[in-house]
């Protein structure tokens, strides 16, 4: 069942027996929220209310905390609890669990800073009473300060509530795959997939630090209260197999199914893996879990049914749906015959080669526009394309197929780099860019920081052009808006400002748009993407009462590593060879993003996967449907502006 955001979190543990009545698949509690946000507010409720009750018993409340992008919010929740509702932390006693190693306290991502910027020097907690793990011991020192680590939780009482995140390698802490359920405060080799996550903190893979002290598994389960947080579709995979799958070292998470008291709080999007939002007709009957056979659950349910057989979607039938828990579509529909053809339908309707619409008398149709387009500007032609693109480069590697056919039927295309993207430039690129600079003109650049971030943001720019060229987009129509809340500020990111939507806004004044397409990529809650999707909703929002506003159309797309579902694609443009290959010229215009960030290497940096595979790994899906056979095919989701 889905938490609604008016729930308290007291009520949050009433609904479990119901949650697990009906979802036997689940070896631990279970609940999950709509938004990170209002989850995260759930948690801190509850800690909020430990700290009262401690106190009025006289005690200290001893918390265990985590970092990493999850838990900011539940920070950011406290403090405003303490400043607003006068809680006091003066009866708290904090226990980190990790910390990198070797690290200096005052390094920019060093666990310590991050603690001090996201919580402690907000709140009322005296330093005594904070505890994390030190970074900066001599390495002979280490194992006795791993010792000394676990006689202070004994010596606090032990942990009362024990915060955690989950790694995609399944970690909890830093204690990577392989790690006992007896260990304790150690230090801990970090598995590089952990180390590749990393890199948005450390700018390259070279500089994040290969290991880390960490408290031990056991130590993490005496605590007597575990919340485990998980928020991005790019934890649904690993929180299924924490939740679901047997105990085993190969996912630590998997532990914590032993707490007598454990609780894995998710947002709808950490949970996406689970087989009850997954597939939930194979847990019960829809109504029993407050869910809807409507058009989007038929869609998924027939979609993965053909994944399921191997079978083209109108070569299914009635003893498919059958013997795969699907009796409920054939007694709504009468036939496999009549499934099928539906959705047979509804998938083919997607599929169009002129996403911007099709000038006035174009082809044979009676009518100038392709299927998926509806708005009141369906008619206007060429039209006004505003393209939206988080980091340079984004908008190429997930719909530069579709940019070239937007360019080609003579759209007046325009391009909007919401950040500079210095982040993503090494420094070994930068440096290879000024020994040029220096070569023919003999100057020396300024090395500090500043001017640093300057350039590798104009070295992103340069190759934002030279891939607008290569797509046939006009240079002067690219906008880099280098949005404020990029820009590093003593180590960490700047929270959104009223300048960055309102950068945004005299955009869309500017354009005054027919069709916007922007990233939906939203795996990280804490991510760029995710940021400048809401900059852009807060935009919009200021932005209703425009008359260009109700005739505007707009699309979501992702990155080619975790493209939209096929029951979630609104609109599919198939891509042909000549296409695709220009595409890639185009990608790899972004050399300085190459093996870093959203480019060449997936939103996680694993270099072995090509720019282009996630279009024709669509496309794959779409031909075993019984779908036209198309060499690649960028998906797009309807963004719903009202």
């Amino acid at each position: 069942m889905r938490i609604e955001s008016g729930m308290n979190i007291s009520s949050y543990q009433d609904a479990l027996a119901a949650t697990l009545e009906t979802s036997k698949w689940e070896h631990i509690p279970v609940v999950i929220f709509e938004q990170p946000k209002i989850a995260a507010a759930r948690v801190a409720r509850e800690i909020a209310d430990l700290i009262k009750q401690r106190e009025a018993d006289g005690l200290k409340a001893v918390l265990g905390l985590a970092t990493g992008s999850t838990p900011i919010f539940v920070y950011q929740e406290l403090v405003r609890i303490h400043r607003e509702e006068g809680l006091s932390f003066r009866n708290v006693v904090t226990f980190n669990l990790d910390e990198y190693y070797p690290i200096s306290p005052e390094h920019a991502r060093s666990y310590h800073r991050f603690m001090r910027e996201h919580l402690f020097d907000h709140i009322d907690i005296p330093a005594t009473q904070i505890h994390i793990p030190d970074g900066a011991l001599a390495r002979e020192d280490v194992v006795a300060g791993c010792a000394r680590y676990e006689k202070a939780i004994a010596e606090a009482g032990g942990i009362d509530l024990q915060i955690l995140g989950i790694g995609r390698t399944g970690h909890i802490g830093f204690n990577e795959p392989g790690s006992s359920w007896r260990s304790t405060t150690r230090l801990i080799h970090l598995d590089r997939l952990t180390r590749l996550d990393a890199i948005k903190d450390f700018q390259s893979e070279e500089l994040v630090p290969r290991t880390a002290v960490t408290m031990g598994v056991k130590t993490i389960l005496q605590a007597r209260r575990v919340v485990l947080l998980a928020f991005g579709e790019h934890k649904a995979e690993i929180v299924a197999r924490a939740v679901e799958g047997s105990v085993s070292a190969d996912v630590p998470a998997t532990y914590l199914q032993q707490h007598e008291n454990g609780l894995m709080v998710l947002d709808r999007a950490a949970a996406g893996g689970l087989t009850r939002i997954r597939t939930p007709w194979l847990v019960g009957p829809l109504e029993e879990s407050g869910m809807a056979w409507n058009d989007l659950m038929l869609r998924r349910a027939v979609n993965w049914l053909a994944q399921q057989t191997g079978k083209a979607v109108l070569k299914l039938t009635d003893e498919d749906y059958n013997s795969h828990s699907l009796q409920e579509l054939l007694s709504q529909h009468g036939s496999a015959y009549e499934i099928n053809l539906r959705m047979f339908r509804e998938v083919q309707n997607t599929i169009t080669g002129w996403p911007g619409g099709k000038p006035p008398g174009a082809g044979n149709a009676p009518v100038s526009q392709p299927r998926p387009l509806r708005s009141s500007s369906a008619s206007a032609y060429p039209k006004r394309i505003l393209i939206f693109s988080p980091h340079p480069g984004d908008e190429v590697l997930s719909m530069g197929g579709t940019l070239l056919r937007l360019a080609e039927h003579k759209h007046e295309v325009h391009i909007a780099y919401q950040v500079s993207g210095s982040g993503v430039v090494k420094d070994e690129v930068l440096q290879r860019y000024l020994d040029f600079q220096q070569r023919v003109s003999g100057t020396h650049a300024d090395g500090n920081a500043g001017h640093a971030a300057f350039l590798k943001a104009a070295i992103c720019r340069a190759e934002a052009r030279a891939a607008a060229r290569v797509c046939g987009v006009d240079p002067d129509a690219l906008h880099f808006l280098d949005l404020p809340f990029y820009e590093q500020i003593g180590g960490k990111y700047r929270q959104v400002s009223g300048e960055d939507i309102a950068i945004t806004v005299r955009l869309l004044a500017q354009i005054q748009p027919h069709q916007i397409y922007a990233a939906g990529d939203l795996a990280d809650p804490h991510g760029t993407h995710r940021i400048c999707l809401e900059i852009l909703t807060a935009a919009l929002q200021q932005s209703r009462k425009e008359p260009w506003f109700a005739a505007c159309e707009a699309w979501l797309y992702r990155g080619a590593w975790a493209p939209w579902p096929i029951h979630e694609v609104d609109m599919a443009v198939p891509l042909s060879p000549a296409e695709t290959a220009c595409k890639q010229r185009a990608i790899f215009q972004h050399e300085s993003s190459r093996h870093q960030g959203p480019l060449f290497g997936g939103a996680h940096g694993e270099p072995d996967k090509l720019p282009e595979d996630g279009a024709r790994a669509t496309s794959r899906l779409f031909d075993a449907l019984g779908m036209p056979d198309y060499e690649a095919i960028e998906t797009f989701h309807r963004w719903e502006l009202a």
